[in-house]
């Protein structure tokens, strides 16, 4: 199963140059809402192997990296391509609460009609 790469400050800038196309997941240790994400990120690691590199970086040990992006919470998601950021998702727990429920919902009123 591939994994996240585990970025810090000394392998980001090599891992950048060999990657053209890479998703960062920002987290910390005692951050509720990063251990709701891990998952996802090592889904998300398995599914696009070979064509993105998904990587993860401690905000706590790596502070050259989150001042250089500017980073203020987590967990924050970044996409750069080239080296260069073309997006970027600050996700808070209420974030993901409302996007469970809208799902639910959806999911819910959808086969509520045919009950």
């Amino acid at each position: 199963m591939t994994k996240p790469v585990e970025l810090n400050d000394v392998n980001f800038d090599k891992t950048l140059q060999e990657h053209s196309l890479v998703m960062i997941d920002f987290w910390a240790t005692d951050c509720q809402p990063c251990k709701v994400t891990a998952p996802i990120v090592e889904e998300l690691a398995e599914k696009y192997n070979g064509k993105v590199l998904i990587g993860t970086v401690r905000v706590d040990e790596n502070p050259r990296i989150v001042e250089r992006f500017g980073i203020r919470a987590v967990p924050t998601l970044l996409v750069l391509k080239d080296g260069c950021e073309v997006d970027r998702i600050v996700l808070q727990i209420i974030d993901i609460v409302q996007l469970i429920r809208e799902y639910v919902n959806e999911k819910l009123e959808k086969n509520a009609g045919s009950a």
